[in-house]
């Protein structure tokens, strides 16, 4: 009973840390008793606004099928949760710890990479001004070197994944890092704050750019939301 009770102490930890990852980027939860469900969030632009970078027809693919089916698994999963704990269940809540963090990061990822991105003619592409342009010159030397080195890390990353330029709020350094498969910058450490999101699963290119991940990565930046990193990075910086 006692090791029964730890299993669930760290399994509604786990979900609470994915939620609270969510809630501190400003995603909204809708209550279910004593976990919180996630809703699908509106795109801030129309499919085909991220034309050419990124078409239409991947945009409504991604964000219509891959996210919608992230997020409903997710909620499956903690309603499946909730039930496996009230009845004692051990077997069952410890198998479905892997599809929380699964679903649960691949909806966390894709509310951020969609604020990542803007149309060309709502600043996207624009170069990074202010406190977190004078901070990317500082740690990386220029722009375009921290362009590359990314371009580089998601084009090394083996499978899926994607790459992530954060904010180690511990060090109060900016910091590249990659995380496979839909786990969130979280896991790779507690006080990193994802500041850009580049997701390199397949589904987000291969349509347009067939299996050359470069093309994709060199083409992302003409369409990148620096507006939505730098409000991050201010807020994130500031005094608690």
């Amino acid at each position: 009973m006692a090791f029964q009770s730890l299993i669930c102490r760290k399994t509604l930890g786990s979900v609470s840390r994915l939620q609270n990852e969510a809630r501190n980027i400003g995603f909204g939860f809708r209550h279910a008793r004593e976990v919180q469900t996630v809703t699908l969030p509106d795109l801030p632009y129309h499919y085909n606004a991220l034309e050419p970078s990124i078409s239409a027809e991947i945009m409504k693919l991604h964000h219509q099928k891959h996210h919608r089916t992230y997020k409903t698994n997710y909620n499956v999963a903690l309603e499946l949760l909730e039930k496996a704990m009230k009845e004692g269940d051990l077997s069952a809540t410890v198998k479905l710890q892997s599809a929380i963090k699964f679903n649960g990061g691949g909806h966390i990822n894709h509310s951020i990479f969609w604020k990542n991105l803007a149309p060309v003619n709502e600043g996207g592409g624009e170069p990074p001004k202010g406190a977190l342009g004078w901070a990317i010159d500082e740690y990386f030397g220029s722009l375009e070197y921290l362009v590359n080195k990314m371009n580089k890390e998601g084009a090394a990353l083996q499978g899926s994944g994607w790459v992530w330029l954060g904010l180690d709020k511990e060090l109060m350094e900016l910091v590249v890092a990659t995380t496979l498969n839909q786990d969130p910058l979280v896991t790779k450490g507690p006080h990193l704050v994802p500041l850009l999101g580049i997701d390199v699963w397949e589904h987000a290119y291969y349509l347009q750019y067939k299996n050359v991940r470069t093309d994709y990565l060199n083409n992302i930046w003409k369409v990148i939301n620096w507006k939505y990193a730098e409000e991050m990075f201010v807020n994130e910086k500031e005094p608690s």
